[in-house]
């Protein structure tokens, strides 16, 4: 049986490419599957067709990744960790922690498999990322990890004014309850 690949299909054909197959393979498996047509008249029109679909998909998908670069390239990430002695993280930095900040911060979601880093990040210090896009379009983004501080002054003042806030609401709370209990024997 002679057809023509709509599809690739590995070891057998590209597409386009005209190949004679066994019948009971291409009735079977390739013409239900809609990766091959039989060889005719029809079959060069349908081919084309497909070649030129593919052809202003991939052009439209370039073209959108070329916007998204533009919108990421240069872009610098501050990611705050915990740290121990000689500025070592607790833990450490991942694609998926960075791919989280850039949602974070610039509202673009990229996949953490697109995030290219030789290792995890395990040291406050500043790093250059590449993320591949695409084959060819590989915006750079620079991710800045800082020492997260164990409490800031302004932090430490809060909490003082919160505590005693906190105590007077829970007697007050109690008291009330304890009201509540007076009057329920009363009755």
């Amino acid at each position: 049986m002679k057809v023509v690949f709509l599809e690739d299909v590995s070891n057998l054909g590209k597409v386009g490419e005209t190949k004679e197959v066994a019948d009971g393979y291409g009735r079977n498996y390739l013409l239900p599957r809609k990766l091959a047509v039989l060889a005719g008249s029809h079959a060069s029109t349908l081919v084309e067709a497909k070649l030129k679909l593919k052809a202003r998909l991939q052009d439209q998908n370039e073209a959108e990744m070329l916007e998204l670069s533009k919108q990421i390239e240069g872009k610098e990430l501050i990611l705050k960790a915990k740290t121990g002695e000689s500025e070592r993280l607790y833990g450490s930095i991942t694609t998926s922690d960075i791919c989280e900040e850039l949602i974070r911060s610039i509202g673009i979601d990229i996949d953490k498999r697109k995030v290219e880093m030789e290792d995890s990040i395990r040291q406050v210090g500043s790093y250059d990322i590449t993320i591949r896009l695409t084959k060819d379009i590989m915006p750079k983004i620079k991710v800045t990890v800082v020492a997260e501080d164990k409490e800031t002054v302004e932090d430490a003042e809060v909490k003082k004014t919160e505590k005693p806030k906190k105590a007077a609401k829970k007697a007050k709370d109690v008291a009330g309850k304890g009201n509540k209990a007076a009057e329920k024997k009363e009755d």
